[in-house]
């Protein structure tokens, strides 16, 4: 059964960033084989890997929505073939992204999608990572379920803390089978203020530490370099691993 983890987060805390990096440290330490799920449907993933994505599950989804099924084949076939092509395969980990909601908002059958396609995946892997979107609303549809690991990101803002307690409440309300729950802080400078060690102490889940403040990350960023290559030295890296140590 292979070992799964689920990174969450209020948005912009970084747990896309944290995500890549702790697949990077998964491959220096020899774990693998993995699968890497961007599960957000605003997908940014692998930007954060240097890979580029050429099908998403929402892809596939509008094209049988369209009828775009080729005379002579049946849909079940079709969308097997189309998923099967939309495992991006590289020399490190495989990846497939869910993509974009199909329609007005709504992206229900593009999650039931990628979770079928998920359970006939999980054999051939070890490990598999997800990177699910912002906020709870992944929980809420049962994106994220039967995960050993669920890591929610915050930075040291009381909204990026309240967040983190609200995923953790909703995932308790709804029996989601989580092995352990995480909590990481992002983007740190200096030492925590007593009002965020209170704070973290009534969340509810385990804290594993900091990542600290790397203007690296931003430099990365901006100019389009995946982070998943960030320099050994960088502060944001060492710290991230110091924290991936007591995950997997």
């Amino acid at each position: 059964m292979a070992y799964t983890i689920a990174f969450s987060g209020k948005g912009g805390v970084g747990k896309t960033t944290l995500c890549g990096l702790l697949i990077r440290y998964m491959l220096e330490t020899g774990k693998h084989p993995i699968l890497v799920v961007d599960a957000d449907s605003n997908y940014n993933l692998n930007e954060v890997l240097g890979v580029e994505v050429e099908t998403t599950l929402g892809d596939i989804r509008e094209q049988m929505k369209r009828g775009d099924v080729p005379i002579g084949m049946t849909k079940d076939r079709f969308m097997d073939t189309k998923l099967e092509e939309s495992i991006i395969e590289t020399d490190k980990f495989d990846l497939v992204v869910m993509g974009r909601p199909e329609g007005q908002g709504c992206y229900c059958a593009a999650n039931t999608l990628l979770t079928n396609f998920l359970t006939r995946l999980v054999g051939n892997y070890d490990y598999i990572v997800i990177d699910n979107e912002a906020g709870m609303e992944h929980i809420s549809r049962l994106t994220t379920k039967d995960v050993d690991a669920l890591v929610v990101v915050s930075d040291t803002s009381k909204r990026g803390l309240q967040a983190a307690k609200r995923i953790n409440e909703l995932a308790s309300s709804l029996h989601v089978v989580i092995g352990r729950g995480y909590l990481v802080l992002n983007n740190v400078e200096g030492e925590l203020s007593d009002a965020v060690k209170k704070y973290i102490d009534n969340i509810g889940l385990e804290f594993l530490g900091c990542v600290m403040k790397d203007p690296l990350i931003q430099e990365y960023d901006m100019e389009g370099k995946p982070t998943f290559e960030i320099p050994e030295d960088s502060v944001a890296l060492k710290s991230a691993y110091e924290v991936f140590k007591k995950i997997v």
